[in-house]
């Protein structure tokens, strides 16, 4: 029993050892050496950015977490820091740094703040972006019916280049590069610029912005506000030519709203233009810019070509003149070339141009002439100074325009008209009949031929006591019916009370036609 009780007594000290030792150890790896990590940057903007710290070891407790950061590489304390003021409850914690600059570089690391002092994370860098660009905008200047000039000027890029510049307009406020409004494109980069804005609408009050674009976005500068001026000027020329020049017109001499008028349009709003028919022998005239003599009226002036609102009388001898006026400078000119138009193309070789006549009572350049398929234009004075030609397929003139197509060999009426200030139109047609009293029935025309004598169309034919119509071209866009004294387009079909053989005449351009039984 000793034995075993003095075995027991040695025994207890070897537990006891073992068991401090234990302890000892456990302790130990509990007190690390404190160590942080910096894990990650996010949500990065032009002024702000979220680091992540992570407890690797913590030592004897940290007093303080956080994150300091720099522009410089190693960050300490001493800088700039963001503390974290939130629950200790994981090993990471996130920081959002704030009032940082916009496209700069920054330096971050975590920190902790202990007993043993303080430690760092390893360096994380990262890059704010940038802001939009400051922009201003510039008055308007020079502006007129269509056009005005604006711009602006960049002054910073928001910490990333400049890709493009300009001023977007329209007739609402606050105007954008995205709404259905104009804008200009004039260059990139820094500095001012200028801009020419144009398709604008006269008489309209136009709000506008310069812009600039870079990566972060469009920047918008100071708007402004403009009114565009009249863009069409409608001129009046009343003189004593008038009713002898335009007879059974309504016409009437020195009265500016009975006169022949010429005008500008959107695209030219100072460029007044318009064909004038002078048929006295000395036509005395003014350029009123009224339908009355409100005013102002403008006269001859000392200096040729030169308009003076105080002046006299123009005159100018018997002409069918083309009419430009420069209303955009002071003192305004003027120029007044007389024509004489004609035709020129495949027809004659491109030679010298085929006459056409003006006709004062329809107030338009005809005539009729055998042209072959191809190509002709409308030329004045035999100088292609002077030249209209047409799109295909359209009617309306062009000055210089593309050459006029003939795709059927045949007579035609040819019919310039210039009577319409700035909307010039012409016909090139082939006439024939059709109906149920002429040989082709309503299917096919039998075509009338060009009597230069007499100046008409003309044919002879058997007809049925039956009706029939004038027709363009083989087809019904343009026809001519009613009474053969006063046709009309589209008119009534023409009664034959008498079966037999005629002959048929046709002025298209009185739209006269006679009807001779043979």
């Amino acid at each position: 029993m000793k034995m075993k009780s003095i075995l027991k007594i040695m025994m207890l000290p070897v537990t006891a050892v073992l068991l401090l030792a234990g302890c000892t150890q456990e302790t130990s790896e509990i007190r690390l050496d404190p160590k942080l990590g910096t894990t990650k940057v996010f949500n990065i903007t032009s002024n702000s950015a979220t680091v992540t710290g992570f407890v690797v070891a913590e030592g004897d407790g940290f007093t303080m977490r956080g994150i300091c950061y720099d522009k410089q590489p190693a960050p300490t304390t001493s800088g700039p820091t963001a503390q974290y003021t939130g629950a200790v409850t994981n090993a990471a914690y996130d920081v959002t740094l704030t009032g940082l600059d916009f496209a700069r570089t920054y330096y971050a690391r975590a920190f902790a703040t202990g007993p043993a002092g303080t430690v760092y994370g390893e360096e994380l860098t990262f890059t704010t972006l940038p802001i939009i660009p400051t922009v201003t905008t510039a008055e308007a200047t020079d502006v007129e019916g269509t056009t005005a000039v604006s711009g602006g000027s960049v002054t910073a890029d928001g910490g990333s280049a400049v890709t493009a510049r300009g001023v977007c307009f329209g007739t609402s406020t606050r105007p954008t590069i995205d709404a259905p409004n104009g804008k200009t494109v004039d260059g990139e980069g820094l500095g001012d610029f200028v801009s020419n804005l144009t398709g604008l609408k006269g008489l309209t009050t136009y709000y506008a912005r310069a812009y600039a674009t870079n990566s972060a976005g469009t920047a918008y500068g100071n708007e402004i506000t403009f009114t565009t001026l009249v863009s069409v000027r409608e001129w009046y020329v009343p003189g004593d030519y008038v009713g002898a020049s335009y007879p059974n017109s309504g016409m009437a001499d020195w009265s500016p709203d009975k006169s022949p008028m010429v005008k500008s349009n959107e695209a030219n709003p100072n460029n007044v233009e318009g064909y004038i028919y002078m048929a006295n022998g000395s036509n005395w005239f003014k350029f009123a810019t009224q339908p009355n003599w409100d005013g102002p009226n403008y006269g001859v002036d000392p200096t040729p070509g030169v308009l003076n609102p105080a002046g006299d009388n123009l005159n100018l001898p018997a002409g069918y003149y083309k009419i430009n006026i420069n209303a955009g400078v002071e003192p305004m000119t003027y120029t007044a070339v007389a024509m004489n138009w004609g035709v020129i193309g495949d027809l004659n070789g491109w030679s010298a141009q085929v006459p056409l006549t003006y006709d004062r009572n329809v107030r338009v350049w005809k005539g009729g002439m055998h042209m072959p398929a191809g190509g002709w234009k409308f030329r004045a004075n035999d100088d292609w100074a002077y030249n209209y030609g047409a799109p295909a397929g359209s009617e309306n003139l062009v000055a210089g325009g593309d050459n006029i197509a003939t795709a059927v060999e045949d007579d035609y009426a040819i019919t310039l008209d210039l009577s319409t200030p700035l909307a010039y139109t012409y016909r090139a047609d082939r006439w024939g009949l059709i109906g149920d009293a002429t040989p082709g029935g309503w299917d096919n025309d039998t075509n009338m031929t060009w009597d230069a004598v007499n100046g008409c169309f003309t044919v002879t034919l058997n007809l049925t006591a039956n009706s029939f119509k004038f027709r363009a071209n083989d087809g019904w866009d343009y026809n001519l019916g009613g009474s053969l004294t006063a046709l009309t387009p589209g008119g009534d079909n023409i009664s034959v009370t008498e079966a037999g053989n005629y002959t048929i005449t046709l002025d298209p351009w009185t739209k006269v036609a006679t009807m001779t039984r043979n």
